[in-house]
């Protein structure tokens, strides 16, 4: 039976939305501030050459930088002012997270709260200051390294790179957290989404100019569009899938009457790692690519060339390697951001538990039981929807990259938005409700 939430939720309409005003300011908002970011993928770092850029790009495309630049929406192919984009920020939250499991100290803070939260999110923009700083530092670095691109390498371009670098990284920061408070939320996965989605269009328009040239047949066009079909059915079912467990809080007295006991489920995720392991996996394997690309392959052993053209993409080491990889971190992340002991205790400090199970560590033991094996699922779940594009990729021979990791953020995301935007219509509609009645009591109330 459907909750009262969803029975409203299936009957809003375009004119609940039409009287939302709120709703369409926070929309407004967050598509001013999504413009915003894309002009500053535009806006040029100072001192570089871009036709000599543009060159190095090119054959460097295949390599991790090729990844950073669909997230930052093709503003490292550009060198812009955010080329960093916001990448830095999400890496240092991994590490944050990381390392409230094994510092006894940010485990407190994790535990005290609104106000543990803020100093926990003071220390994230620490650590991305210092992450922007080093990647900044490297990247102007390697860019005077090839001939060409730094008009005058020097110091002083140094630091101006590192100064617009983590700059424009700070204030992308600064700009999701404003589309979180004052948007539709989610600021800083729509940040990296309008980088993504800024590519389809090309990508789309390169695919039907391959098709129209006769470089692609129109079997394979086809055969691209139902794997993105079923890739998108595919990412909104098990996104949307979720194991529920059955919680019963026993009968309570109040006073001399007596309450029937409440049941509830706690919902575990099928993917709780969320989008996390093909990024993760998707960087460390092209590390040693980008790596050997700015290096002279003349002077690389032959183990190392060995090794390099076999983690290509659609090379079988590579297929290998990524899945392992994403399902290793799929496990790893699920253990850092859900903690069974936790929700364990807190089930027992409210009174709940699970029928059958004794509450304390058997609650724990579980939902581990439990969390383990729909993690397997999940797991499986997200190597197929990242590697059959690859496949597709690697026996069509398309030139360009079109990945399930992008396909994966980008409908996440949306669906995410889309909760967003049904929640503050539900709780414009609520309001709207309860004025109404307090308007109807007072009427009775005066006659």
């Amino acid at each position: 039976m459907a909750s009262a939430a969803e029975q409203l939720a299936a009957n809003l309409n375009f004119s609940a939305f039409s009287k939302a005003e709120d709703l369409k300011k926070r929309i407004w908002f967050t598509l001013g501030a999504l413009l915003v970011y894309r002009l500053g993928t535009y806006i040029p770092m100072p001192g570089i050459n871009p036709d000599a850029l543009a060159q190095a790009f090119s054959q460097q495309s295949s390599g991790i930088l090729g990844l950073f630049n669909m997230f930052s929406g093709g503003a490292i192919e550009r060198m812009a002012i955010f080329a960093l984009g916001i990448m830095p920020y999400i890496s240092a939250s991994i590490i944050i997270q990381l390392m409230t499991s094994v510092v006894p100290s940010l485990e407190t803070l994790k535990k005290e709260g609104e106000q543990g939260r803020k100093v926990i999110n003071q220390y994230t923009r620490y650590g991305t200051v210092l992450l922007a700083t080093v990647q900044a530092y490297g990247i102007a670095a390697g860019l005077e390294s090839q001939p060409g691109i730094v008009v005058d390498p020097s110091w002083f371009f140094r630091v101006s790179a590192v100064i617009t670098l983590v700059g424009g990284t700070m204030f992308l920061m600064w700009l999701g957290e404003q589309i979180t408070a004052r948007g539709i939320g989610n600021g800083i996965s729509l940040i990296i989404f309008a980088g993504i989605v800024a590519n389809l269009p090309s990508a789309i328009a390169n695919l039907l100019e391959l098709g129209r040239t006769g470089a692609l047949s129109t079997a394979i066009i086809l055969l691209v569009i139902v794997v993105a079909i079923t890739c998108i059915a595919g990412i909104v079912f098990f996104e949307r899938a979720q194991r529920r467990l059955l919680i019963q809080y026993p009968k309570r007295q109040v006073g001399n009457r007596m309450f029937q006991g409440d049941t509830s489920h706690l919902p575990l995720k099928l993917n709780t790692s969320g989008v996390i392991p093909p990024i993760f996996a998707s960087s460390l394997l092209l590390l040693p690519v980008t790596v050997a690309n700015f290096t002279d392959t003349t002077q690389l052993p032959a183990w190392a060339t060995t090794v390099v053209a076999s983690l290509g993409h659609g090379q079988p080491l590579y297929m290998f390697l990524y899945a392992a990889l994403i399902a290793f971190f799929a496990f790893f992340y699920t253990a850092v951001v859900f903690s069974p002991k936790d929700t364990a205790d807190n089930l027992k400090k409210h009174g709940g538990f699970i029928p059958g199970i004794r509450p304390g560590e058997r609650t724990a033991d579980y939902i581990d039981y439990v969390l383990t094996r729909i993690t397997v699922i999940g797991a499986i779940y997200l190597v197929v929807i990242c590697l059959l594009p690859e496949f597709l990729i690697s026996a069509a021979g398309i030139p360009f990259y079109l990945g399930g990791t992008s396909l994966l953020i980008v409908v996440s995301v949306t669906m995410d938005t889309v909760a967003q935007v049904q929640g503050h219509l539900l709780a414009h509609q609520y309001e709207g409700l309860v004025k109404k009645a307090k308007l109807r009591g007072g009427r009775r109330g005066g006659k």
